[in-house]
């Protein structure tokens, strides 16, 4: 049994705790996702490229959301406002600014109708049910647990820096232009992951608080897992996409 599958017995040292997360991290962040890898590597064609953005735009859009019932859940005028940036990294201060606007430029740049992707419509069942499950975490367990749901940020960077490089290299349908939301997020995500780190580290005491937070970092992961593991399933193998799902370029103009 490794070490993050061992109940936590009796209390971790800060650091310790720490090291457990960035195993999690390492062990069960969706870097090692075959469909991960496969984008990364130029092996996708452009369908499933599309596919994967549409899926992920959903996700993106829900993170204010989230975000947002956090911070009505949080007593410490100091944290709402640290917290408050990442309202502003997704929705901007006005129209075209933010995360979710530059990823709707991506999915423009790939070929999407944005009509149909912020409609939401066409997603994956599975992604729908995986991004809300994240949703109703956040606003239903602790708070200490809802912030520990987000140190996923600790592992993105590396993911974002494969992905780009990848990108750039392996298709000629994408541009620097069209990837233009990742960049921001090299610096964005660090920030957010260490003052989530320092939270759960001061926050975290007791055994059970900390076997907690080892759970949340895990189900996250499993969230964005399972995202993959539907893209996979309908796009690639065994390429069974459900009914009212995306399904080509034939529906990128009709909803």
């Amino acid at each position: 049994m490794s070490d993050i599958e061992t109940p936590i017995r009796e209390a971790l040292s800060a650091d310790d705790l720490e090291a457990r997360l960035r195993a999690i991290g390492e062990q069960r962040y969706h870097h090692r996702h075959s469909f991960q890898l496969m984008l990364q590597n130029g092996e996708l064609n452009r369908r499933q490229v599309q596919a994967w953005a549409l899926n992920r735009y959903y996700y993106q859009s829900m993170i204010p959301l989230k975000d947002a019932s956090l911070i009505a859940r949080l007593d410490d005028p100091a944290l709402r406002r640290e917290w408050r940036a990442r309202l502003v990294d997704h929705d901007g201060e006005a129209e075209g600014e933010g995360g979710i606007s530059r990823w709707l430029t991506l999915t423009d740049g790939l070929g999407l109708d944005r009509e149909m992707v912020v409609s939401t419509r066409r997603v994956l069942p599975a992604t729908r049910f995986a991004v809300e499950a994240y949703l109703h975490f956040v606003r239903e367990r602790s708070v200490l647990e809802a912030i520990a749901s987000s140190l996923t940020e600790l592992f993105s960077p590396l993911v974002i820096g494969q992905r780009v490089s990848g990108m750039l290299k392996h298709y000629d349908f994408v541009s620097a232009e069209t990837l233009a939301y990742f960049e921001p997020r090299l610096t964005q995500a660090p920030r957010d992951a260490e003052m989530a780190l320092d939270y759960v580290k001061r926050h975290a005491e007791r055994p059970d608080q900390q076997q907690a937070v080892l759970d949340a970092l895990i189900f996250k992961c499993q969230v964005l897992w399972t995202q993959l593991d539907a893209l996979h399933h309908a796009y690639v193998a065994p390429g069974h996409v459900p009914p009212g799902a995306w399904d080509g370029e034939a529906q990128t103009e009709t909803l």
